[in-house]
């Protein structure tokens, strides 16, 4: 088995963990945009600690995880403004969908929720569209 997918493994159980860990210890489910959104419109002041731990490990993690790397290429576009144009979609995606990868697709899937499952489905196929139409008919990425 090639290393990426090994990687992508382990990832995937260290979101599925924390996904899981999240929902038993608060009763709430570990959605990333839910959070920081939280935080952002103030909505969340009850449990910003414990939101800014979250974030906190989200961001911690992967600099004590970093000697286990090794070089790799993203393929990510060099253009900064492309990544925060895109950034910035995506933000407003999570929050006209209610939710994000986190949230709908990780979570949401594995306990069978019908608005999970279909929010993923739809933000696939429109991540599929914009990539085909970004990189292949308008070759901007």
């Amino acid at each position: 088995m090639p290393l990426d997918w090994i990687w992508g493994l382990v990832g995937g159980l260290i979101i599925g963990t924390g996904g899981a860990v999240y929902l038993l210890a608060n009763g709430r489910i570990m959605g990333a945009s839910g959070i920081i959104g939280g935080l952002v419109d103030g909505s969340g002041r009850g449990s910003a600690a414990e939101r800014l731990a979250f974030l906190a490990g989200v961001v911690l993690l992967p600099i004590l995880l970093k000697p286990l790397y090794r070089p790799f290429e993203t393929h990510a576009s060099t253009n900064v403004a492309v990544l925060v144009l895109a950034g910035l979609l995506v933000g407003i995606g999570t929050r006209l969908a209610n939710g994000c990868t986190s949230g709908h697709g990780v979570c949401g899937i594995s306990r069978l929720s019908l608005r999970g499952i279909v929010a993923t489905v739809f933000y696939i196929l429109a991540g599929g569209v914009t990539v085909a139409l970004l990189r292949h008919a308008l070759e901007v990425i």
